[in-house]
């Protein structure tokens, strides 16, 4: 029966079907770097309570610097017995220095290596993941600068509604995003604490400095109970319903475009380099690369709604049932690198079609400026609405746009109407309207750029 670290008690060797279902080494070896880094602040600590020599200390430090040259370098020889990225690593270093590296793990269980291991992960990569969202904010702010005079429909129930600066439309999913990157901050703060030392759920009975540990690790804090310790996984639930949501953002997005890009609205042209065509109909632009984020959006929550059930009905400290948080956060990650990376070359390549944004805009969507026009007379909005809904029947009861009922139609409807209501059949004056912080028009506009460029400068990780 091939060693294992656990099995001193057992008689039999561990079941094939089993022996496949327990391993985890495919997908934990990612991990190779902080399993090392855990073990070499480890092994230091224990120096420091002088269950470690300095001598074994640095051969250990030696040892392990091989094992990760040989992970960066693919050279390293996954053997059958290797259950996971610690099995590997430690039976790695027995073999190369012997000795000193059997003592390594003492107080110390796979218990609280692996949570440990999964927060210095999830803290040097998801830091990766906040410049990719901050790079396709940037993409989104750049281009709201550039193309704010371009007007457009703005929609309520896919039905258009009122007109709308297209910088405008850009930037409230840049907010949505801008929002998940504050999220992602928060996030940070809870992984941020070092639960090594917990051991298997009892704590560690050689009192290893935890808090001097932590500072090698670079944690800000410490777990204050072993058993919380080692069966936490809240970080990784927050992680996958973080990327849940900014799945959803990005699939939004995605959504808006592909209609954008339709024939029916020609709004938006998607770059042939984020395309495909079909094998049947020669004249296809399809925007898959819309498509997939839109996908793989929804994908992302299922990985959250799947680790939230393995979590609902465990019972208390470590249980394996817990090993499947890597296989969430893995693909997790993965995906949103991904889709991240397409949607801002997509958006920043997309063609905006001016012209045909402008020509969607019809005069029926003034009928809310009419309400505006007769409050600023004096008539209560209620009254006003209505008012404007009767403008609107009168137009199509005669076949004609609002803006071409005569004044005197109009009188018959009110007599508050007068000649200065032809200043209201202009779009962009409809648009300037709207000066209060948030709106559509130029100078609010402006200011929300003006913030999330300051935002920007701000962000320091």
């Amino acid at each position: 029966m091939e060693h294992k670290l656990w099995g001193g008690r057992f008689t039999e060797s561990t079941n094939p079907s089993l022996e496949k279902l327990n391993r985890s080494i495919d997908l934990d070896k990612r991990m190779f770097e902080e399993d090392i880094e855990g073990s070499k602040a480890y092994a230091k600590a224990l120096n420091g309570i002088g269950l470690l020599t300095s001598t074994e200390v640095q051969a250990i430090h030696n040892g392990l610097e091989i094992v990760a040259k040989e992970w960066r370098e693919g050279l390293f020889e996954i053997h059958q017995g290797d259950e996971d990225i610690h099995t590997a690593n430690e039976r790695r270093l027995k073999e190369l220095i012997g000795s000193p590296a059997t003592k390594l793990h003492v107080g110390r269980s796979r218990n609280d290596q692996v949570v440990t291991d999964m927060k210095l992960w999830l803290k040097s990569n998801l830091k990766r993941l906040d410049l990719h969202l901050r790079e396709l904010i940037s993409v989104i702010v750049s281009r709201a600068s550039h193309e704010i005079e371009v007007m457009m429909p703005g929609y309520t129930h896919l039905q258009r509604a009122q007109p709308i600066r297209w910088s405008h439309y850009l930037l409230s999913h840049a907010w949505n995003l801008k929002n998940d990157s504050d999220r992602l901050e928060e996030i940070l703060k809870h992984i941020d604490i070092m639960p090594l030392g917990s051991g298997a759920l009892a704590g560690n009975p050689f009192n290893i400095d935890r808090v001097q540990l932590a500072n090698s690790l670079n944690f800000e804090e410490i777990t204050q109970n072993s058993m919380q310790a080692v069966s936490d996984r809240d970080f990784i639930a927050e992680f996958l319903f973080w990327a849940s949501m900014l799945g959803i953002h990005l699939s939004r997005l995605a959504e808006d475009l592909i209609i954008y890009s339709s024939k029916e609205f020609e709004f938006i042209t998607v770059d042939d380099s984020y395309s495909t065509g079909s094998s049947l109909m020669p004249q296809k632009r399809n925007p898959d690369s819309l498509e997939l984020i839109r996908s793989i959006g929804g994908s992302l929550f299922g990985q959250c709604c799947s680790f939230m059930m393995v979590l609902k009905s465990l019972p208390s400290t470590y249980n394996k049932d817990l090993q499947s948080d890597k296989e969430a956060v893995f693909i997790t990650f993965d995906k949103l690198t991904s889709i991240l990376e397409v949607t801002s070359g997509t958006v920043k390549t997309l063609k905006v079609n001016q012209g045909r944004c402008k020509s969607a805009l019809s005069f029926e969507m003034l009928a809310t400026d009419v309400a505006y026009y007769l409050v600023r007379k004096g008539v209560p909005f209620r009254d006003a609405h209505c008012l404007a809904g009767q403008v609107v029947a009168e137009a199509e009861k005669k076949g004609v746009n609002i803006c071409d009922l005569t004044l005197e139609e109009l009188k018959e409807i009110s007599s508050h109407f007068g000649v200065d209501i032809g200043k209201v059949w202009n779009y962009e004056n409809s648009i300037e309207q709207y000066q209060a912080v948030g709106g559509t028009a130029k100078s609010s506009v402006l200011s929300q750029i003006r913030q999330l460029e300051a935002w920007f400068c701000k962000r320091n990780f």
